[in-house]
């Protein structure tokens, strides 16, 4: 008997489904997302061979700039329900009797990126309109002796996060006095473990080793 040829068709993929399905996740992404905030102060971090990643919350972060300002940055824990930055800030508020309202607070916590300002202009700094505006306010954490302000925003962030862990991330040109004073604050405060915050430095390969 001769064969029965079965007509053979191409198959045929519909892709607008999949099209429409990557086009509402793409709005989503673009309307949820935020944009993340310059930081008030570049700094260029040394190189090391740690591989070390630093951790992801409750952190407390110390940034030196190359002209000796001091910033830092402290986040909510590991549940935003905590509320750890606005709770921070109360403390701070209490320490000079400042009052800071409920949207203060909120604006405070929910702030991207590292800050430097006086306790005193912080009101100013929450109730600023753009961020060339904050940035007015960015001329660091006091340190001396007569105010130190840095000694008690580690002692309140430790106080309302036992769990904290504090970071050092330094630039290459930031000077040894200021470095040496912020170490000898966190020791004041009991904090004698850290972590440096580097860049990674690049493996160099030498190939007429590798061949022999």
């Amino acid at each position: 008997m001769p064969k029965i040829k079965l007509p053979t068709k191409s198959p045929h993929i519909d892709m607008t489904p999949m099209v429409d399905l990557f086009s509402v996740v793409l709005t989503f992404l673009m309307l949820t997302a935020t944009m993340r905030q310059q930081e008030p102060a570049p700094v260029d971090t040394p190189y090391s061979i740690s591989e070390k990643p630093t951790p992801d919350f409750n952190t407390l972060t110390l940034i030196l700039s190359n002209d000796d300002r001091v910033f830092l940055n402290f986040d909510n824990g590991p549940d935003t329900a905590f509320k750890f930055r606005p709770k921070i800030l109360a403390e701070m508020g209490k320490r000079y009797n400042i009052e800071f309202t409920e949207t203060e607070l909120r604006g405070f916590e929910k702030y991207p990126a590292s800050m430097g300002v006086p306790i005193l202009k912080m009101k100013e700094f929450l109730a600023a309109k753009d961020a060339k505006e904050m940035s007015s306010f960015q001329t660091g954490i006091p340190v001396d002796s007569t105010d130190n302000q840095l000694a008690l925003w580690i002692l309140f962030a430790r106080q309302v996060n036992p769990n904290i862990q504090a970071c050092i991330k330094g630039d290459t040109k930031t000077g040894f006095p200021i470095v040496k004073k912020v170490l000898d604050i966190m020791a004041d405060k009991n904090v004698y473990k850290f972590n440096l915050i580097t860049n990674l430095e690049a493996a160099k390969i030498n190939l007429a080793e590798i061949q022999k």
